[in-house]
């Protein structure tokens, strides 16, 4: 088994698609019309096999008792850092050595955090 998706609950789903797409870089690997102006809509990293869905608020009543907890890995945790800072990316941690290695916070066009790790190189 493996991790299929992860729900991010938004409130403005075209902002959401906005920021991930242009700012982080992940790309849309599926889409589709669930209501109203809104989609199903999944997105990661160009070969991922686990991608986040940008899930309208509006459709889950207890959506925020359902926080995400999603932690990004890259290669070099400096330069990613730089990189996503430069297209706008609000960080509330920069790059910072912790026991388990360099790890940052930043924060979706929603508020939320999201995790940054930098992967081992054991």
């Amino acid at each position: 088994m493996k991790i299929s998706t992860v729900a991010v609950y938004v409130h403005d789903q075209k902002a959401a698609l906005e920021f991930w797409t242009q700012k982080i870089g992940l790309v849309v690997h599926r889409s589709h019309p669930i209501g109203l102006d809104v989609s199903w809509v999944e997105l990661g990293g160009p070969d991922a096999e686990s991608c986040l869905v940008l899930y309208p608020a509006s459709m889950m009543q207890d959506w925020a008792q359902r926080k995400p907890s999603v932690v990004f890995e890259c290669e070099d945790i400096e330069e990613k850092y730089k990189e996503l800072s430069s297209r706008g990316v609000a960080f509330t941690q920069p790059p910072k050595q912790l026991p388990w290695g360099p790890f940052a916070i930043f924060l979706d066009s929603e508020g939320n955090w999201f995790g940054l790790r930098q992967t081992r190189k054991d």
